[in-house]
């Protein structure tokens, strides 16, 4: 089943920002994480994930920084700062509400005097 991109739009940067709070990557590491643990749904190209990663760094969200990756390339890599972990959690609360309420309705609640 193929996915309208558009529900990805708004949840994008939290799933970057979550992926980071495991672990330190570089940007073509986090597209096929993503895609891996999401069996396919969730997958960014190039020119998605790296405006979003700018971003977050100017937001002071995440740091970069210049490693090397197994085969001894050099790697841009990203971490999460503290600030980025306050806004994942922010953006998990938010997430939880939202997707509470569209289960609600989806699942049939009842509307009360409708």
């Amino acid at each position: 089943m193929k996915i309208d991109k558009s529900l990805m739009t708004g949840s994008t940067t939290m799933l970057i920002l979550k992926l980071l709070e495991t672990e330190d990557m570089y940007g073509y590491m986090m597209i096929e994480r993503l895609e891996s643990i999401s069996n396919n749904i969730f997958s960014l190209k190039a020119g998605t994930l790296y405006p979003i990663l700018h971003n977050l760094e100017q937001q002071g969200m995440i740091l970069s920084y210049e490693g090397e990756a197994v085969n001894n390339r050099p790697r841009k890599y990203y971490s999460i700062t503290k600030s980025g972990k306050k806004m994942l959690n922010e953006k998990k609360s938010e997430w939880n509400i939202f997707s509470s309420a569209v289960n609600n309705v989806l699942g049939g609640a009842e509307f009360a005097g409708i």
